[in-house]
């Protein structure tokens, strides 16, 4: 499994909207994350700054960069583009973290 970190911000008004969507994720997009090889995956959210820090497991690299493109992804982007901050095609600003350290 290849470990994967990033950072993206919520806006500081949406923290529960933000909550309340994962916590209502629909079935197909767990099914779409899965086949393209994630598992183990963790959204914090520190409220003083609005951060949020994700972290996933995935099988392989170019598996999942083709998650990106597929239908219910772009979905699921459009309909969290009014939570938090995205690019023009509705993706996440997101910023990828450098494993420094780590222990079974």
């Amino acid at each position: 499994m290849i470990r994967k970190a990033f950072v993206m911000t919520v806006y500081p008004d949406k923290h529960e909207e933000y909550e309340k969507r994962h916590n209502d994720i629909w079935p197909e997009m767990v099914e779409e994350l899965r086949k393209h090889g994630a598992s183990n995956y963790s959204i914090f959210l520190d409220k003083h700054t609005s951060q949020l820090f994700g972290y996933i497991e995935v099988a392989d690299e170019e598996t999942w960069r083709k998650m990106d493109s597929t239908e219910i992804n772009q979905k699921w982007w459009a309909f969290m583009e009014p939570v938090m901050e995205t690019h023009s095609d509705n993706s996440p600003v997101s910023r990828g973290l450098k494993e420094v350290f780590h222990m079974d």
